[in-house]
């Protein structure tokens, strides 16, 4: 009886599975959207241009939609790299990525703390965008709004900072 609870216990890893398959379609739908959002602007933009149909606020709305996008595929990148940690962490070492010699260390992972260090630094620059795009909303009617911003900013650099220097040791 020990050997068959240990036989479901060890097999009962392959749950795992199920949550990589959920990551790995997360992010294929928020690379679809950024992707699609892009294409939309690409659009708005050769019409604007070339075709004469005016778009108002047409430069504010594309930085917004293009940081927008930029914060779909970071999350995206964050599922690929959870999902493949996962695969690796509890199913099976991904042996293509490791005969490849020119495969991205980023997408091999070796322990849970290396998921969560390099998970952390995509999140990092998750937030770092969020901060970019509401500072766009900003308004600098207020003395104090500019003391935020530049506390803001000096926050969002010193994090920056420290997880490069964590990341040397």
């Amino acid at each position: 009886m020990e050997k068959a609870f240990e036989w479901l216990l060890w097999n009962s890893r392959f749950v795992v599975i199920l949550a990589v398959i959920a990551s790995i379609l997360g992010m294929l739908l928020l690379f679809a959207l950024a992707f699609e959002n892009v294409i939309g602007l690409v659009w708005q933009y050769v019409e604007m241009r070339f075709m004469g149909v005016p778009h108002e606020h047409f430069h504010v709305e594309a930085v917004g939609q293009v940081i927008s996008a930029v914060d779909d595929f970071l999350l995206g990148t964050v599922m690929l790299i959870f999902g493949l940690g996962l695969y690796e962490l509890f199913i099976s070492k991904i042996d293509i990525a490791h005969k490849d010699d020119n495969a991205n260390n980023i997408l091999m992972i070796d322990s849970l703390d290396d998921l969560k260090d390099r998970l952390a630094k995509v999140v990092l620059m998750i937030l770092v965008v969020a901060f970019f795009k509401n500072v766009l909303h900003v308004t600098f009617d207020n003395p104090l709004n500019i003391l935020y911003m530049g506390g803001g900013i000096l926050l969002v650099s010193l994090a920056t900072y420290f997880t490069h220097k964590a990341g040397e040791h």
